[in-house]
């Protein structure tokens, strides 16, 4: 048994609920923070909103992201596939006029050809065929994507193996799938930010939040493992974490 009463308290405190896709109780504690990238998704998603007469933003998590870029085009909808963030996302985005559906297969959007001007997606999974069939000709596509090598320190610091199911998902293979099937990339960057945690509680409160990126992560089991990186924490200050992001701007032809 480890007597670290911080320790230990971090831990208890980690039990905390999480809802839709929100992380403020550890971002907006300073308990974890990102290094800034050299692109802001939300500022381009307002520059082609501004243009656009229809909008589907997918995997709109709890719609947190979609409520705060109003004013929307008239027709907007947004898709969710986690089952526990709908009735969030239905509360939230609803009263603004956003029709919230759930989606299950990627490659079958409830959507008619061409519907969408403007198609918006974070950190979501995608069908390039299938968004290339429901968005407008000369449409616009805007994805920021968590590429295949993002945060798999993580994994290694704990043990854990590091997740293989998307670990070629990076800029060059989204570029080419797009290109293949009937978009031009207008722009597109990839870059690898420092994450930093700054205690074990905001560690395990993210994983729990994310658990496909260790999907054995266990408090008891990797109690070892955390007591560690605490003590690492309390040396360094913190513990840094490599993140892998790539933003891609492209255009239906």
């Amino acid at each position: 048994m480890i007597q670290d009463q911080l320790f230990m308290t971090y831990i208890k405190g980690a039990n905390q609920p999480f809802q839709g896709w929100d992380f403020s109780w550890i971002t907006g504690t300073g308990r974890l923070n990102s290094e800034p990238l050299s692109w802001s998704y939300g500022s381009m998603a307002i520059a082609h909103i501004q243009k656009a007469d229809s909008l589907l933003d997918m995997g709109t998590g709890g719609g947190e992201f979609l409520s705060m870029l109003r004013p929307l085009p008239p027709k907007t909808a947004a898709t969710e596939g986690y089952l526990p963030n709908l009735p969030v996302a239905k509360e939230r985005l609803e009263p603004l006029g956003v029709q919230v559906m759930q989606v299950k297969d990627d490659d079958r959007l409830p959507f008619a050809d061409g519907q969408f001007d403007l198609i918006l997606n974070k950190h979501e999974s995608f069908s390039p065929k299938e968004v290339r069939r429901i968005i407008a000709e000369r449409g616009i596509f805007l994805t920021q994507q968590v590429g295949g090598e993002d945060c798999n320190g993580l994994n290694e610091k704990l043990g854990l193996p590091i997740p293989t199911d998307y670990s070629n998902w990076k800029l060059e293979t989204a570029v080419r799938q797009l290109e293949e099937n009937g978009f031009r990339v207008l722009s597109a960057k990839e870059e690898f930010p420092t994450q930093r945690f700054y205690d074990v509680g905001a560690l395990i409160y993210f994983l729990r939040a994310i658990p496909w990126q260790a999907p054995d992560f266990d408090v008891e089991r990797q109690m070892e493992a955390l007591y560690q990186i605490h003590q690492e924490m309390q040396s360094e200050g913190f513990l840094a974490i490599r993140q892998h992001r790539f933003i891609i701007l492209a255009k239906a032809m």
